[in-house]
């Protein structure tokens, strides 16, 4: 089944997957539109990114219409528009894409290896997909997709199956997103919410994780460090729990330096979540990284910035490593003593468990 079609003078062009579709009177465009002199010879093109349909006008003379209103650079399409192109109409026919089972509903977001789309399951339930979108990133993603089908904790994004072609798999949707489009938090829900990811972590830092080495042989490691606990990785539920998603740079500490998955001086993640000690020795990083990072992200769900200022311009890493973080009552003189004391202790660089940081946090 075609994800899209375009109706042009009678005719049907079928386009399925990632496309780029030219639309004029040019004999070379690939949907040809008439001869009328008022459609210029490359007029608009239309990007597939399934399930995304968008149309951009190309500088055309007479511009782009969609459904009879001019178009302003782009515009995303929808099953049943109409391009106007002078007095040239072409309709837009849009598809369920099917794949693996699943219809893909909308984009939810994409990082440095991979794209995630909503997507339903026949039983109708609504599930997160995330497929590999970075050629040569296979082994990062595959690193994800076992870390991820490993771990079962209440506070994790549950793993359904994984996904052979494309390469992928089937997740937990959190319908509330992630912490970083909310905020800032109150103390209570801020403390509550840190509070459910050191669960998570706590769990995950004694976990059994497989281990693939260099040479190609497994086996089990034990502890996982996440390794890039930021906001945009801390999901909420349709009733407002946490889960932690995105273990694509996650790594079993035990075997730290055996897997050859991360080359000796690599940086990876985010920069404003990461202790200096991250960037100083990444390959060996402990479970103590994902506590100081949380702690960060509690400091952010509180203030809505992060512990340390990066000024435009400034080198990120540069930053991590010359400054120490700004203590938190500086940016909220109203959070109470106690409670500042503690996040501004935890992120001084001295190593600390998640079952420290929970402890912590259990006064408050």
């Amino acid at each position: 089944m075609a994800d899209l079609v375009l109706v042009a003078g009678g005719v049907e062009h079928a386009f399925t997957g990632d496309a780029e579709v030219l639309l004029g009177r040019d004999p070379g465009c690939d949907v040809r539109v008439g001869d009328d002199r008022r459609v210029s010879r490359r007029h608009c093109r239309v990007l597939i990114r399934p399930p995304r349909v968008v149309v951009r006008d190309l500088g055309s003379h007479n511009g782009t219409y969609v459904n009879g209103v001019l178009i302003d650079g782009e515009r995303e399409l929808g099953d049943g528009d109409e391009l106007w192109l002078g007095d040239a109409v072409v309709r837009v026919v849009i598809r369920p894409v099917t794949h693996n089972g699943l219809t893909v509903l909308s984009e939810l977001g994409s990082g440095a290896q991979g794209v995630v789309h909503l997507a339903r399951e026949p039983d109708g339930r609504l599930v997160a997909v995330k497929t590999l979108a970075v050629p040569g990133a296979s082994e990062v993603f595959r690193r994800e997709l076992d870390c991820t089908a490993a771990l079962r904790h209440p506070h994790i994004v549950r793993f359904h199956r994984s996904l052979a072609e494309p390469l992928g798999f089937v997740a937990e949707y959190c319908p509330g997103g992630s912490i970083a489009g909310h905020g800032p938090f109150a103390v209570e829900q801020a403390v509550a919410l840190t509070r459910q990811a050191a669960a998570a972590l706590r769990y995950a830092h004694s976990a059994e994780i497989p281990v693939v080495h260099a040479d190609g042989t497994t086996a089990t490691g034990r502890g996982l460090v996440h390794r890039d606990i930021k906001p945009q990785n801390l999901l909420l539920t349709a009733d407002g729990r946490l889960k932690v998603a995105d273990f694509g740079l996650a790594k079993a500490f035990d075997q730290a330096g055996l897997s050859g998955r991360t080359p000796t001086g690599a940086i990876a993640g985010s920069v404003a979540f990461m202790p200096r000690r991250q960037l100083i020795d990444y390959k060996y990083a402990r479970p103590d990284v994902d506590v100081w990072a949380l702690t960060a992200c509690l400091y952010w769900m509180l203030t809505g910035f992060p512990p340390r200022d990066f000024r435009p311009g400034a080198d990120p890493v540069a930053v991590v490593l010359r400054e120490p973080p700004i203590p938190i009552g500086r940016r909220l003189p109203s959070l109470p003593a106690p409670l500042a004391s503690v996040i501004d202790d935890l992120l001084n660089e001295s190593a600390a468990s998640a079952a420290d940081l929970d402890d912590a946090l259990a006064p408050f």
